[in-house]
């Protein structure tokens, strides 16, 4: 079973920032790994939470660069814009559910992320 946590609404509301920031990536380049960098860094030292939620979103954001720029070869036998397609729409859903699940305080593990920063 898990722990449940005590936390403030202001530490809920960044831990859901540091993951709906990772929007800023369908309007601004390399604005899904600012977004987020920048909400982690600024509240890491002061909340734990916040400090897991941000690693967690870091992670998940630089994990979809990577497999995007590695299907990029792909896109030219076309089975490379179905996959950015799958990691587009994968992105989005996972970026709703991990800001709901934040902001109420659960964990949430991200599909596919690979652990760049523990």
């Amino acid at each position: 079973m898990e722990e449940v946590r005590q936390l403030s609404e202001s530490e809920r509301n960044w831990a859901m920032l540091c993951h709906l920031s990772a929007f800023a990536s369908f309007f601004f380049p390399f604005g899904g790994i600012i977004g987020p960098l920048i909400c982690w860094l600024s509240r890491k030292d002061e909340s734990a939470w916040v400090d897991e939620n941000g690693k967690a979103a870091m992670n998940f954001n630089l994990s979809i660069l990577l497999y995007s720029v590695l299907c990029i070869p792909l896109c030219f036998i076309l089975i490379g814009f179905v996959i950015i397609g799958f990691l587009v729409t994968l992105k989005i859903v996972c970026i709703i559910i991990a800001s709901v699940k934040g902001s109420k305080g659960e964990k949430f593990k991200y599909p596919l992320a690979i652990p760049f920063i523990q």
